[in-house]
């Protein structure tokens, strides 16, 4: 079994900044691949970015230029750095794991930007 547990995430201001946290434990490889994806109520859950167990990175184009991705350099926790965050950055964001054909969730955190 694989645990997630998310922090960081609330409310800013258009122009601030704001940083996730996402912590994994439970039987792990190191080959994962761990992200953040984003849902709006009705739609569907989009990803933001990604990194695998080496440390590529991987962004969405609404994100790129904005968004750091990076992990612990030990452990299995990714943070994302979110800067120039504008008011459609309002979301649920879920962090993900993949490994071995499997995908974890987070239970989700909300960000709202505010203008």
């Amino acid at each position: 079994q694989v645990q997630l547990v998310e922090s960081g995430g609330g409310l800013a201001q258009a122009g601030g900044s704001l940083r996730l946290s996402c912590a994994a434990s439970g039987r792990l490889w190191p080959s994962w691949v761990m992200g953040w994806y984003r849902q709006d109520p009705g739609n569907q859950r989009e990803l933001v970015a990604t990194i695998t167990f080496r440390g590529d990175p991987n962004y969405a184009d609404s994100v790129k230029g904005r968004f750091t991705i990076s992990r612990a350099r030990t452990g299995n926790t990714v943070y994302l750095q979110m800067n120039s965050l504008k008011v459609e950055d309002t979301d649920i964001y879920y962090c993900k794991l993949k490994q071995r054909g499997l995908d974890y969730w987070g239970q989700g955190t909300q960000i709202t930007v505010s203008s």
